[in-house]
């Protein structure tokens, strides 16, 4: 008898555990959301967005990251989701392109295999291991098209997982919502 009481106690902590951990995963959900609410309200304030800009953002991933508030709120969205490093390799490459100076490329080459490319690094990119060492050649000559593999790899993985995710997000629908609103008014 002692040991159904003691498995039933059991039973109902793990219940208690797990109820717990549900409600503080649920409250981190809703402040990463608040958060994430917050930060493109506070971009929705810009006199710039308009509803035809929106609109664009849904033609294709290209048009989202030529617009300067789509790309800040796209980052929002993929923060919200501990998956901004695409996106930030993604532009840290675009501005690596338009280097000059072959020192600086050479060091900005290596900050940026560093960061991104490496195994283990601080903000790793899903990369194959292929075009992982392509890079690793690619950077003892550092040009303005070293990382052009990685980057397509990467963008490609935004178009076609986090771009449509974000287009379906409850933050994206709300934002054009309350976009569309206000021309209303």
């Amino acid at each position: 008898m002692p040991n159904l009481v003691t498995s039933q106690a059991r039973e109902l902590q793990h219940l208690n555990m797990d109820t717990e951990k549900k409600k503080m995963e649920k409250e981190r959900g809703g402040i990463l959301r608040s958060q994430l609410q917050y930060r493109s309200s506070h971009v929705t304030n810009t006199k710039g967005l308009c509803l035809e800009d929106m609109a664009q953002w849904s033609h294709s991933l290209q048009r989202l990251l030529a617009s300067k508030y789509g790309m800040q709120i796209f980052q929002a969205f993929l923060k919200s989701e501990f998956s901004d490093e695409n996106l930030e390799f993604w532009v840290v490459c675009e501005k690596y392109k338009k280097i000059k100076s072959s020192f600086r490329m050479a060091s900005r080459a290596k900050e940026i295999f560093k960061r991104y490319i490496q195994a283990e690094a601080p903000r790793e990119i899903n990369i194959d291991h292929k075009t992982r060492d392509l890079i690793r050649r690619n950077i003892l000559a550092p040009s303005a098209v070293c990382f052009d593999e990685a980057q397509r790899i990467v963008y490609g993985l935004m178009e076609k997982d986090s771009y449509p995710r974000f287009l379906r997000s409850d933050i994206y629908t709300a934002l054009l919502d309350s976009i569309s609103e206000s021309v209303k008014m």
